[in-house]
């Protein structure tokens, strides 16, 4: 009787795949949008403000209506007068084709990659669609100035903010990042704003942005009563 066949060698075993194929996102992606603010946006920008406030321990000068913002920061079009960029993030990308209220303006788009997912408790609160999972993470509010020692017009930033969960990734850079890009498409000669003296994490941030501190400048203000007084003054 002939002699069983001996079995086959053994099937070397694969070498598992260390390297994640290259259609796979790294770490925890998020996308970001910033476009301009409409009308109906008015109840996340008065949120963001309220919070700016409680950040910048100014609660008590805060007066802001819903109702004031609406009728006050859209009469005119978009970089004629009071503008508003608006920050959103989803974990999904968005569309790359919108209408945008200006044709001076294109929302830009872009994609962040972060090694922990953002933990944000108030998502509900500042979700334009709850169909979707976009939320409003900050904002930039802006207006147009002008220096005399130039002969340009420029920007001034009234208000820059980017809520808790979202800061130190990068939305408040992208921000000033847009605001600066305007003022140069258009022409203007520069972007100017102030910082509270002991926020020095601002400061250092604005600096690193390629801003000037300036020390030797003071913010003159005249609010309230003592504005109200001018009506009753002869010239």
């Amino acid at each position: 009787m002939a002699a069983a066949a001996p079995p086959p060698p053994p099937t070397a075993a694969p070498e598992p795949n260390m390297v994640p194929p290259l259609t796979s996102p790294i770490g925890h992606p998020i996308f970001s949008r910033i476009r301009l603010a409409t009308p109906s946006d008015v109840p996340f920008i008065h949120k963001l403000i309220h919070q700016m406030a409680v950040f910048e321990r100014l609660t008590h000068l805060f007066s802001a209506t819903e109702s004031g913002l609406t009728s006050t920061l859209f009469t005119s079009r978009p970089f004629q007068s009071f503008t508003v960029f608006l920050l959103e993030v989803s974990r999904s990308p968005f569309p790359t084709t919108i209408t945008s209220p200006s044709p001076d303006f294109t929302p830009f788009l872009k994609t962040h990659n972060l090694d922990l997912p953002i933990e944000d408790p108030e998502s509900y609160n500042f979700s334009p669609d709850m169909l979707n999972d976009v939320v409003v993470a900050g904002f930039v509010l802006f207006f147009p100035n002008y220096s005399s020692f130039l002969s340009k017009p420029g920007f001034y930033i009234e208000d820059i903010f980017v809520r808790e969960p979202y800061r130190r990734k990068g939305f408040g850079s992208m921000l000033l990042t847009a605001v600066a890009k305007q003022a140069v498409k258009m022409g203007y000669g520069r972007v100017e704003w102030v910082v509270l003296d002991w926020n020095v994490n601002a400061i250092k941030f604005y600096e690193q942005m390629g801003a000037q501190i300036l020390q030797e400048w003071r913010v003159c203000r005249l609010t309230g009563d003592a504005l109200e007084a001018f009506d009753q003054v002869n010239i």
